[in-house]
């Protein structure tokens, strides 16, 4: 029979997690393995290992990083919310999109991608970023035209035509 999975608050999450902080060094549950911090602590928190795209202690998803990694985390590979409004196909990619690799090939000369890995701690090359509104506790994209690399100039200037070079709206 299965363990039941633990159901957290926010609150009780946040509170079992000082706790485990307090208990001091915690050797590594599996020595090697690139994820063995998060796995330590999903073991400690009575979480069961799981692959799949969905938070894994009930509604809240929990990353680790070794201290001094350079190693990206990811949040989502998902629609941001609300999904109805369909914000990266019906905005960023009509207004933000570059000409797909398979453009003209595969798909027709006309095809845009927007595909981005994108920081908390620096813009991506073509003016992305994330950041964190602490007032309304909320994430939030932000682009800035000025922090495009130099090699998407073509880019940004259509992206100029399209949408102008203020931030994201909306963010």
């Amino acid at each position: 029979m299965e363990e039941p999975v633990p159901i957290f608050t926010k609150e009780g999450l946040v509170e079992r997690i000082r706790e485990i902080k307090n208990m001091g060094w915690i050797p590594n549950a599996r020595p090697g393995n690139v994820g063995g911090i998060g796995n330590t602590l999903e073991d400690l928190l009575g979480i069961q290992e799981n692959n799949l795209p969905i938070p894994n202690a009930a509604e809240w998803e929990l990353k680790g990083q070794r201290i001094g990694s350079s190693s990206l985390t990811t949040l989502c590979h998902t629609e941001p919310s609300p999904k109805a409004l369909r914000f990266v196909p019906a905005i960023l990619l009509p207004k933000y999109g570059w000409p797909h690799k398979e453009a003209g090939k595969k798909y027709p000369e006309t095809e845009l991608s927007f595909r981005q890995t994108i920081c908390g701690n620096v813009a991506s090359d073509r003016g992305f970023k994330v950041e964190v509104n602490e007032k309304e506790q909320k994430i939030e994209i932000s682009f800035n035209a000025s922090l495009v690399g130099t090699r998407h100039a073509a880019w940004l200037e259509s992206v100029k035509l399209r949408a102008g070079l203020g931030e994201l709206n909306p963010q």
